[in-house]
């Protein structure tokens, strides 16, 4: 079974306010590897055990790699990692990640982080429920993991489901 349907629109730039969510590509290498390894320990905390990343050898070569590997999936539909920019786009404050479910029953692995500089004000809190309503509202999924917790998402009048 597909992880989206054919005829599905990807999202593709969001305007959430405060911030922006767009496609990652390798033309955000710098600015990505600037958040992650300034970032590195908040982002070990929540992702080295599982992904083994961000290591402290990351180099920027293996980022521009990583994120022309981000980028393709992105292309086949089979993964989706997007950019979350602030407002005018300027600076890159974090990313989401929309991956096929690992678990039954659920339809996708949601991940997302801030960079460190951006946690006292509460990003990762309103990415989080920013993305709750986006997920319902403009993706085919009810039940999703953000984070690797179980959220079954509110029904909408989109009728994508």
């Amino acid at each position: 079974m597909p992880f989206l349907p054919k005829d599905f629109v990807v999202p593709d730039v969001v305007d959430a306010g405060a911030f922006r969510l767009r496609p990652i590509t390798i033309h955000d290498a710098f600015r990505d590897y600037d958040a992650v390894m300034s970032s590195r320990e908040h982002l070990w905390r929540r992702f080295g055990d599982a992904w083994g990343w961000p290591s402290a050898e990351l180099t920027l070569e293996q980022n521009i790699v990583d994120l022309g590997w981000h980028q393709k999936e992105f292309q086949l539909r089979s993964s989706f990692d997007y950019v979350v920019a602030s407002s005018d786009g300027t600076r890159q404050l974090g990313c989401v990640y929309v991956d096929p479910a690992e678990t039954e029953g659920v339809d996708a692995d949601v991940w997302y982080w801030a960079r460190a500089s951006e946690l006292a004000n509460g990003l990762e809190a309103r990415i989080e429920a920013f993305l709750t309503g986006w997920l319902a509202d403009a993706w085919p999924f009810r039940i999703v993991t953000i984070n690797g917790r179980q959220v079954r998402l509110p029904a909408t009048s989109q009728g994508l489901r």
